[in-house]
């Protein structure tokens, strides 16, 4: 199963217990920011609570490649920063992050023929989706990663079509998939 953001940690973790599968996530804008927060100059009396570690059972795949059932699986969640909060970037920020994980793919040995089979992200890649508003266009560096590695299929959250069903886009073979609210696929 996988988890494109702004899904409360206490959802996953249900889903995880009673489903038996493997639960992997990204984290959207509107998710606690699990980094914990910089206490170099703070009070040693803590003001505020620690950052929370996630959903327990799930697996955060935020900037990684991960192997799961013959799969290979990439996530970058977080969306384009449009106010103050956590998991929101501008475009540079994305590609950064984006460049890292690219380096972490193109490392990782081929195994049948692919590098990346599954894109997860929170926002969608540049111009895959309805939306015209800037905080939902998406990232020119995702859509760069699946022009790069042409995953088979690429999902997505954040653009909410309220009530319909959005279709699936495609870049070359790669299917793009806004799974707001959720979709079974099969690959």
């Amino acid at each position: 199963m996988l988890a494109c953001g702004d899904l409360p940690f206490d959802y996953l973790e249900y889903l995880v217990s009673r489903l038996d599968v493997p639960v992997l996530y990204v984290l959207g804008n509107h998710d606690p920011s699990l980094t914990p927060p910089d206490v170099t100059w703070a009070s040693p009396i803590r003001s505020e609570p620690p950052a929370s570690a996630g959903p327990q059972g799930c697996t955060n795949i935020e900037g990684r490649l991960v192997d799961v059932r013959g799969l290979r699986i990439a996530g970058l969640g977080g969306s384009i920063r449009y106010k103050q909060g956590p998991n929101q970037y501008s475009q540079a920020q994305m590609g950064w992050r984006a460049l890292k994980l690219e380096f972490r793919i193109r490392l990782k040995r081929v195994r049948a023929g692919r590098k990346l089979d599954v894109l997860v992200t929170h926002a969608p890649p540049y111009g895959m989706a309805d939306a015209k508003d800037s905080a939902h266009v998406g990232f020119v560096s995702i859509l760069r990663l699946v022009q790069s590695f042409q995953p088979v299929l690429v999902v997505h959250g954040h653009v909410h079509p309220y009530g319909r069903v959005l279709p699936e886009r495609h870049v070359r073979s790669t299917r793009i998939v806004n799974v707001v609210p959720s979709r079974l696929i099969e690959i």
